[in-house]
């Protein structure tokens, strides 16, 4: 609430500009890596073909009779203890 508060200055068009680029990512700002940690991650296509019928690839959790008692008891919160 000081009188320098309410004063109105112009926007200052460099430091708006250089706080926009510094907020922008790594991959926006520069055409390719700066250092070599950031080569990991900097290619995003995948290397493999995530296609979900391929069962080497793909391993999705099958349920039989004990495993769904056991997974119906952990969803309950009971313990594993026996008491």
């Amino acid at each position: 609430m000081s009188w320098h508060d309410n004063l109105e200055e112009p926007a200052d068009d460099k430091f708006l500009n250089l706080i926009h680029h510094a907020a922008q990512g790594p991959r926006k700002k520069y055409p390719e890596t700066q250092t070599e940690s950031q080569e990991i991650g900097w290619y995003s296509e995948p290397l493999v073909n995530p296609e979900r019928d391929d069962y080497r690839l793909n391993h999705f959790r099958v349920y039989n009779d004990i495993t769904l008692y056991k997974a119906k008891m952990w969803s309950l919160g009971e313990d594993d203890l026996h008491k």
